[in-house]
């Protein structure tokens, strides 16, 4: 008798391995597919709608540009939901809320890929009405990624 592994419907790149998966979605140690590959260092939020059955995923993006955002349907998504938010996590470096003005803040974030010691990249998320292009609100942002990369060696 011969045995035949199950394929999966989801085709990860060479060398990545599925971890979990729901439907046409899932997730290895790299990367989110949807089914495009989505590396976990460029998910700014996964959002889980258990009533509508839905995760909405984010991705990083750029300051005064809309950020892509993925809708999917799951009929299971367990296993799959921890492995985001573990991953996701785990690409997360630093993190630092840093007042501005007024009440308003930005958070400086570096990332990397989980588990894989490689080039940091860094994000700066403005709260609204702070406008980046201001001179003091670039003053503290330069000096908090400063102090950010010396924190990290970068």
């Amino acid at each position: 008798m011969r045995l035949f592994a199950r394929r999966s419907p989801i085709d990860v790149g060479p060398g990545e391995r599925l971890l979990a998966s729901s439907g046409e979605v899932g997730g290895t140690r790299d990367a989110l597919y949807l089914p495009q590959r989505l590396p976990w260092e460029q998910v700014a939020s996964a959002d889980w709608d258990q009533e509508a059955r839905t995760l909405t995923v984010t991705e990083v993006g750029r300051f005064g540009e809309a950020q892509p955002v993925h809708v999917v349907r799951l009929e299971e998504a367990g296993r799959l939901l921890q492995l985001v938010r573990e991953r996701v996590t785990a690409s997360i470096a630093l993190q630092r809320h840093v007042p501005v003005a007024d009440r308003r803040s930005v958070r400086v974030l570096a990332r990397q890929a989980p588990g894989r010691r490689g080039e940091l990249a860094w994000f700066v998320e403005y709260d609204a009405g702070l406008d980046p292009e201001d001179p003091a609100v670039d003053e503290v942002v330069q000096a908090a990624l400063a102090a950010a990369r010396a924190d990290l060696g970068a």
